[in-house]
């Protein structure tokens, strides 16, 4: 059997990979803030499939929280062998209306954390020459939308530029971009969604399943549905000076600020 490291475990998308992994006969190593919560779904998901399900406590937002993490994905004798950078959060307000210590958190979370996990999982993977990576991202990434949007982009160019110095290793890397996704996200950051038409919104589940269908395809980036990638292709036709107004506008009334 092999092992799964799951950062944001316990919500959203996280919970999502969780479940589908531990379904597919995957050990997990469960990685959030919360230890009740995360005991909470390692019982349940070892009663239900079999399956050995680690608890790490801990907080990517601080050098010791990322270090405990790193440290496990490092481990020999007991090694990871599928990564899902997923931890992640969105600031709600204008540029200048966030405070600089959310906005440098939101860095450290998004790119600093996915930094240091990423190489100390693919050192260790190119090592047994296998393993794979999935950086979760956000379609944000492809339009100016803010320190959200470009932590995002971050992640998707990190995540293709490792993908291709890697290439031939056995190791896999994959940006995951989607669109809203039904899940804590939002009531976390205090963003309303009212207003977000039903179209927009994703099924966690589902996004999962067209992630590990396209790592499994050795695809470097992923948008997991097809009324997104419509989206996406059409964004790339827009102005970019007219399409950072219209998401900006857009984005303060549905998205991530």
């Amino acid at each position: 059997m092999t092992t799964a490291l799951i950062t944001g475990s316990t919500a959203g998308i996280g919970a999502a990979f969780a479940r589908r992994l531990a379904a597919d006969g995957h050990n997990l190593v469960l990685v959030a803030r919360d230890t009740k919560r995360l005991r909470e779904q390692a019982t349940e998901l070892h009663d239900r499939h079999g399956i050995e399900a680690e608890v790490l406590t801990a907080d990517l937002a601080t050098g010791p929280g990322i270090d405990a993490v790193a440290a496990r994905l490092g481990e020999r004798r007991s090694p990871v062998d599928l990564l899902i950078n997923n931890a992640g959060f969105g600031n709600k307000g204008r540029f200048l209306d966030v405070s600089m210590a959310d906005e440098l958190t939101m860095l450290k979370v998004h790119c600093e954390a996915v930094l240091r996990l990423t190489s100390a999982a693919t050192e260790a993977m190119r090592e047994r020459g296998r393993g794979g990576v999935v950086n979760v991202a956000s379609v944000a990434a492809f339009v100016p939308r803010g320190t959200y949007g470009a932590s995002k982009a971050w992640v998707v160019q990190f995540t293709q530029g490792v993908a291709k110095d890697l290439a031939g290793s056995g190791v896999r890397l994959m940006a995951l971009c989607p669109g809203f996704v039904r899940t804590e996200f939002h009531q976390r950051a205090g963003m309303g969604t009212d207003n977000i038409p039903n179209w927009m919104w994703l099924d966690a589940d589902k996004v999962v399943a067209a992630a590990l269908d396209d790592l499994a395809r050795g695809k470097s980036l992923s948008i997991p549905d097809p009324r997104y990638k419509t989206l996406m292709g059409a964004a790339k036709l827009v102005p970019r000076g007219m399409l950072g107004g219209i998401t900006s506008r857009t984005g303060r009334k549905y998205g991530p600020q």
